[in-house]
């Protein structure tokens, strides 16, 4: 069964992200700031990392930034799914060699499952 580690600190949504991911067959593990979701990244090593930009503790770009310097995690899959539309954001996660870059406002729940089930096949 393939891992998804969700790092998101809207509980409604990560809810929501949990509950269709498990109906669809993935094991889900779950952080609520990028500090957390690190380490849990480190320690679990799931197969796809759905990682929000804004959060407490630790921003998810600085997350990703300090992953992408481990040794596993330099080449692992991570869609950034959050509401930051701006080009600056934008260029910057796509320097960090990202699966996908998805805006929650422009992304239906199904279009997000399609897109994970694409990059886990």
């Amino acid at each position: 069964m393939k891992k998804i580690l969700i790092v998101e600190d809207e509980i409604p949504y990560i809810k929501l992200l949990h509950d269709k991911l498990a109906s669809a067959g993935y094991e889900i593990i779950e952080a609520y700031n990028g500090k957390t979701g690190f380490e849990m990244a480190i320690r679990e090593r799931p197969d796809l990392i759905i990682l929000d930009i804004k959060m407490p503790v630790m921003d998810g770009m600085t997350m990703l930034k300090k992953f992408r310097e481990d040794p596993w995690g330099k080449d692992a899959n991570v869609i950034i799914l959050t509401n930051l539309d701006d080009s600056v954001n934008i260029s910057n996660a796509l320097n960090e060699k990202l699966s996908r870059y998805l805006i929650k406002s422009d992304s239906t729940l199904s279009s997000v499952i399609e897109e994970v089930e694409m990059i886990l096949r």
